[in-house]
């Protein structure tokens, strides 16, 4: 196949990004749209489902070309699942994988099940998961947890509204504490701590594979081709590392994106209690998370909640820009939601410090980019306790196209840094359905066929020894105020 674009469809925390890619590589166009989340208590996130499916539809309406499009992949963010009654219908909004309500529940399967999910699931509970937030809705939502014949994810649930066809890719099922990793099949064991039927899970495939093809119906609504094929995708995570060509054990992706991600690739599964482990895209390569929860998402919040969201991120960033290295003392700490890696602590809460009567919005605004720069090198600090091996670093996410972030990213990490030039996972979905399509013979010919650089960035000396100074500060606070947070 020669003629023709390939689509990917990317549904992260904040958005929906699509991306056309010709069966050259070649990126033809890229668009893109904000859903909500909505936070009813603190402490919890949901989504519609519906919001999924009509901002794709919106962001695809401004492709002028989609009608050339002769393959789809779709990814997405994992853990939030969509359920649907006995009539298809959608029974409640659904729980992302930022909110903390499961608190309880996790710690109680860790209790009394930890070795058994770990053994099975290569993951430690925590309220991120969707085996846990099943719990919460069995105990505190019964009659809506009665209703469940089916459970999709993100992606997989945009995908059956194109199709009619229900399915999941094996690195999706990784995400949720249902899958059994040795065995690579749904584990009825871990499914019976909940009381979830094998009947309500979807079918599995690789990421490759066909799902199904575009629906008369769905065609209407996407100005998609009836009839187009759609292959399975995966996690953005998987897929965002794919398109970053971190293909090789030892690379490192570092992701300002809504999360922040520390991901190391591995040429064999390292599961650990501390760190989250899955499969890659790329057959028999896996990686190494850890994680923080709140990364881009926190110059979301500053924008919308405190500077009344009559500000874009460029203008954001000029202030940051005029600010200091070390932001004249004032200090972030982005714990917005809890936080996952290195802490697992969903009581903690996100601060500012350092506040004096000369702080002004340029030392904020830059706080606000070291405070998550410096999450990301706390998040590094298990791959060190682990010794796995790094052997490069690539900056991916929105947040990446900051010049000032990435180099501030860079001079925290005091190591160069690759900024490849599409990194997001809607350009790695997009080849993802080449290879299905038989465009490329695999995923490694494509992505090498493919992968294009941006920029290198290098360490500012003074800064990386400023902000080395100044992240042993930062632990410090973290510890000062974890106790105050928790209670104590």
């Amino acid at each position: 196949m020669s003629d023709g674009l390939l689509l990917g469809i990317d549904f992260g925390t904040g958005g929906c990004k699509v991306t056309l890619v010709d069966c050259a590589g070649n990126v033809v166009d890229s668009r893109s749209g904000e859903y909500p989340t909505s936070h009813p208590r603190p402490g919890w996130a949901e989504q519609n489902p519906a919001d999924w499916h009509s901002v794709m539809c919106q962001v695809l309406g401004q492709l002028p070309r989609r009608g050339e499009v002769v393959a789809v992949a779709l990814d997405s963010y994992t853990h939030g699942a969509a359920l649907l009654d006995a009539k298809l219908q959608i029974i409640r909004p659904t729980i992302i994988w930022t909110d903390q309500r499961a608190v309880a529940e996790a710690a109680a399967l860790k209790a009394e099940h930890g070795d058994l999910v770990f053994a099975t699931a290569y993951q430690m509970p925590a309220p991120t998961w969707t085996l846990p937030q099943m719990l919460w809705l069995r105990a505190q939502e019964p009659e809506n947890y009665k209703r469940i014949k089916h459970i999709l994810f993100v992606k997989d649930y945009v995908r059956y509204l194109l199709t009619g066809e229900m399915a999941c890719d094996f690195i999706e099922a990784q995400g949720t504490l249902f899958w059994d990793m040795k065995a690579g099949r749904w584990s009825e064991e871990l499914c019976a701590l909940a009381d979830i039927p094998m009947s309500a899970l979807p079918r599995i495939g690789k990421p490759t594979d066909l799902a199904g093809k575009i629906s008369a119906r769905a065609a209407a609504a996407t100005g998609l081709p009836e009839g187009t094929p759609i292959f399975m995708g995966a996690s953005d995570s998987a897929v965002e590392a794919y398109s970053a060509g971190a293909v090789e054990p030892g690379q490192c992706v570092l992701k300002l994106a809504t999360a922040g991600n520390v991901n190391v690739m591995t040429a064999a599964a390292r599961p650990n209690p501390m760190t989250l482990t899955y499969s890659h895209v790329v057959p028999g390569l896996w990686y190494t998370v850890t994680a923080t929860n709140a990364a881009a998402v926190c110059q979301r919040w500053y924008r919308d909640q405190v500077r009344g969201g009559s500000d874009d991120y460029a203008q954001m960033n000029a202030e940051a820009a005029k600010a200091p290295a070390g932001s004249n003392g004032v200090m972030f700490h982005p714990y917005l939601m809890g936080e996952r890696s290195p802490y697992w602590d969903s009581n903690l809460r996100g601060s500012f410090t350092g506040l004096s009567m000369s702080s002004g919005h340029g030392d904020l605004c830059r706080a606000l980019l070291e405070g998550v720069a410096f999450s990301l090198r706390d998040c590094h600090r298990t791959i060190e306790e682990m010794e796995l091996k790094v052997s490069g670093y690539l900056l991916i996410g929105g947040g990446s196209r900051s010049e000032l972030w990435s180099q501030i990213v860079c001079d925290v990490f005091n190591t160069p840094l690759q900024v490849p030039a599409s990194c997001d996972a809607s350009f790695g979905s997009a080849l993802l359905a080449g290879v299905g399509a038989g465009v490329w013979s695999d995923e490694l010919s494509a992505i090498r066929r493919c992968l294009k650089l941006d920029r290198e960035l290098r360490p500012n000396p003074a800064n990386a020894a400023l902000y080395s100074k100044l992240f042993a500060r930062y632990r410090k606070i973290h510890d000062a105020l974890a106790a105050t947070n928790n209670g104590d």
